[in-house]
């Protein structure tokens, strides 16, 4: 009998060092002191199976944190996972609607405190499904209240429709003068080397008109 109660305390001893050493290895000692304590109070008989169930749970704490961690990088990949398909997304949307333009996609060529003029850049240049279209161009001019657009002309033949506002335009073709009235919703031509002038006789809104400018020397480009 003396012989076994030596053995069964020199097996606790052995599990208890073993335990508290792993434990402080692992985790600075804090939470395998707190369990060689609780052990300790126990009868001698039970301190051994006592040791080995703290061991099973801190075996299973371990496991659990593990997968917790594999979870939270699975979740931090899964995020970057999903913005790229929503960039991708973004981008393919953009290459499926080619045709549409905000104020953005304009470039201002020229400007004054009376107004200015905005260029959509060659269709050509924006998607390769425009490029039937890449002779054309489209320009918006922006006339102030009362004020007075110089006489100018392009390379290019000019479809031009008044989106907002009210005026009098005037073409110089071969020596022949043409003047009209326009106001919102109208359409006028002005040739490709004719001399347009117009005033915006509104004194309170803007003259508003878009161009659809055709070139005639190389495409997509006009002066």
């Amino acid at each position: 009998i003396v012989v076994l109660l030596a053995t069964l305390l020199c097996a606790a001893a052995a599990v208890a060092s073993s335990w508290e050493d792993d434990n402080h290895h692992h985790h600075g000692g804090h939470k395998s002191g707190r369990c060689v304590r609780r052990c300790e109070d126990r009868p001698w008989h039970q301190r051994p199976r006592c040791l080995e169930q703290c061991r099973e749970e801190e075996r299973e704490k371990r496991q659990e944190r593990s997968r917790h961690e594999a979870d939270d990088r699975s979740g931090e990949g899964s995020s970057e996972d999903e913005r790229e398909r929503e960039q991708e997304k973004e981008e393919k949307q953009k290459d499926r609607r080619p045709y549409v333009f905000d104020r953005r996609s304009f470039r201002r060529v020229v400007r004054s405190e009376q107004g200015s003029l905005r260029v959509l850049r060659p269709f050509d240049e924006v998607s390769r499904l425009l490029r039937g279209i890449r002779d054309y161009r489209v320009a918006v001019l922006e006339a102030n209240p009362r004020s007075f657009v110089v006489p100018s002309h392009t390379d290019a033949h000019c479809i031009c429709y008044v989106v907002e506002g009210e005026g009098v335009v005037t073409t110089i073709e071969n020596g022949e003068r043409r003047s009209y009235t326009i106001k919102q919703g109208h359409v006028f031509v002005a040739p490709a080397g004719a001399v347009t002038y117009l005033a915006n006789t509104d004194g309170r809104k803007k003259l508003v008109i878009t161009k659809i400018l055709h070139t005639i020397s190389v495409p997509g480009e006009f002066q």
